[in-house]
């Protein structure tokens, strides 16, 4: 009994023994399984957050999401984006806390903080576009729509600092820069991820499809993207197209006709705008007949697709006076403002008539996506024409000012176009041109193409003692190119201003390729680490009009002669 006892308990013993064994590999085996569960998921991790400058701040943003062991490359992404969305929404939530602290706020003040959360609104709106496309996208394919994401992620970077910019008094705009921190970054951060999209995924071992990759499919596609009318974006639709090629105007059948002497529907271009039909389907048409129209003009982020056009740019002028002198902020005091994507306007003309004394005065303001002026004029001294955010072409126009009167951070290419420098206060320098890229990643710069810039015949006389400069670097990362253009005598040797001291000279990228004219000399031109003479004509090529403006989207305009990219 004794040795079945000790049997019993030794079986007891024996079970007990290999239980515990395979509690401990059980244990081991799942603290080995967690383990390399999260080694995964730190890998997926560090893989989305390598090419990002705000490491703790993207692996921060992340963590949520990689806790899910199912989670993919496309979900971190838009995990990114998402965080980002929500750190805005709380910058717009704390900027109401910010003014209110500010009892000594003036009215010029309160403009800006509103004028802060309209264009918070306005990144919103791009990061959720953002993330949606994202979404939608196939793991395999996602890589070819590196080219919008970068698109509206430097249009949110142009947003958060136009915010900045037209805050008036210091310590507000230090308070709203430090409530925007987290928001900035995070941005940057999106815009780092969507700018190494291909490699990223590559190193979740994703196959990319190399034919989508080729860039010579993409131009095959659009040889047959022509008609008898010429050669436009690959985004206008053949209907477009026929309306911008239109010489007789009344070829166009509009929606609305504006006339202030009454023979039409609409006396004033703003009642033509608020007609505007809701769940219209394609273009809304608007015909301003000749006059002068006093009248401030804001095309809504509502109003789409509307096409513009009137009797020609100094026969149908839309005109105003507001300055910054008088109290308004920078973007307020523009007379028109295009908002509302795919804005087309033709043979119309835009001034501010407020005068060099009264510094910045805009004639035009544009945030519209894949906006497009032909035949266009805009008028004004200081800051004349705002290419705020998003792809923007001109082609055929006349823009005429002093001081950074092209001026803004969006991609921007303006192309066959007059540009006239104007005589300045007593004191001042002419800049055509300040960009405000902010960010290295951004796809934003001001590029002028096949343009000449001349005189107006009021400086004619002074040209030489006025010094004039085709620009200077409004922000840390500005790129300015000029290309193929004819420059006046009266541009300055040195051909390019600093801002401020040595402020960006070493990360700027002011650059001048196949210019021609007195001015065009290059001997002369500053030494910045930042400004090249192009001699590559591939580094020439990224600045034409379909890299540019993103997806070889070739733009030939109809009376000119043909040609792709590069003129020569």
């Amino acid at each position: 009994m004794e040795k079945k006892g000790k049997l019993v308990i030794g079986g007891v013993s024996i079970v007990l023994v290999v239980g515990v064994v395979i509690g401990l590999v059980a244990v081991v085996c799942t603290r080995k399984s967690h383990k390399d569960q999260l080694s995964t998921s730190s890998k997926a991790v560090a893989a989305i957050c390598e090419p990002t400058d705000y490491k703790e701040a993207c692996i921060n943003s992340l963590s949520k999401v990689a806790k899910n062991e199912s989670a993919t490359a496309k979900d971190l992404i838009q995990a990114a984006i998402d965080s980002t969305i929500s750190t805005v929404k709380s910058a717009i939530d704390n900027s109401g806390n910010i003014a209110k602290s500010f009892s000594n706020l003036n009215s010029t003040g309160k403009m800006a903080m509103d004028d802060c959360k309209d264009l918070l609104e306005s990144a919103i709106a791009d990061l959720q576009a953002s993330f949606s496309y994202v979404g939608d996208s196939d793991m395999h394919t996602m890589h070819d729509r590196e080219d919008e994401l970068k698109n509206w992620l430097s249009a949110v970077i142009s947003f958060q600092q136009s915010c900045l910019d037209g805050i008036p008094q210091e310590e507000l705009q230090k308070q709203m820069k430090d409530g925007l921190l987290n928001a900035t970054q995070l941005t940057s951060n999106a815009l780092a991820i969507a700018s190494s999209i291909s490699e990223i995924l590559q190193s979740f071992n994703i196959t990319l499809n190399k034919d989508l990759r080729n860039p010579s499919s993409s131009r095959r596609l659009l040889e047959h993207d022509n008609d008898e009318q010429g050669h436009y974006p690959s985004w206008f639709r053949a209907a477009d197209r026929r309306l911008l090629a239109s010489h007789s105007n009344g070829q166009v059948r509009p929606n609305a006709v504006v006339a202030k002497d009454g023979s039409g529907q609409y006396k004033t271009i703003g009642a033509a705008l608020a007609a505007y039909p809701k769940g219209i389907k394609g273009r809304y048409i608007i015909y301003v007949k000749a006059g002068i129209y006093n009248e401030y003009v804001t095309v809504t982020k509502d109003q789409v697709n509307v096409f513009m056009y009137g009797d020609g740019p100094r026969k149908t002028m839309v005109t105003g006076s507001k300055s910054w002198a008088d109290g308004i902020t920078t973007q307020n005091t523009a007379t028109f403002a295009a908002i509302g994507s795919g804005f087309l306007a033709k043979a119309m003309g835009f001034q501010n008539t407020a005068g060099a004394q009264k510094h910045q005065a805009v004639a035009l303001r544009v945030q519209s996506e894949m906006s497009a002026f032909f035949n266009c004029r805009m008028d004004a001294y200081q800051d004349t024409l705002y290419v705020q955010t998003h792809r923007q072409f001109y082609r055929n126009c006349v823009i005429s000012g002093t001081v950074d009167f092209i001026f803004g951070d969006s991609p921007t290419l303006i192309q066959n176009c007059l540009i006239i420098v104007r005589k300045p206060m007593d004191g001042q320098q002419n800049t055509v041109t300040a960009q405000g890229r902010q960010d290295k990643r951004e796809t934003t710069g001001i590029v002028l193409q096949n343009c000449r810039i001349v005189p107006e015949q009021a400086l004619f006389p002074t040209r030489f003692k006025t010094k004039s400069y085709l620009g200077r670097p409004w922000k840390t990362y500005s790129r300015a190119v000029i290309m193929e253009s004819e420059l006046g005598d009266f541009i300055q040797p040195a051909g390019w201003l600093e801002w401020s001291g040595n402020f960006a000279l070493d990360t700027l990228y002011f650059a001048e390729y196949g210019n021609r004219g007195p001015g065009a000399v290059t001997n002369g031109r500053v030494r910045w680490k930042g400004f090249h003479v192009i001699r590559n004509r591939n580094e020439a090529l990224q600045f034409t009009a379909g890299p540019f403006l993103s997806g070889d989207q070739w733009l030939r305009n109809t009376g000119v002669p043909y040609f792709t990219g590069l003129k020569h």
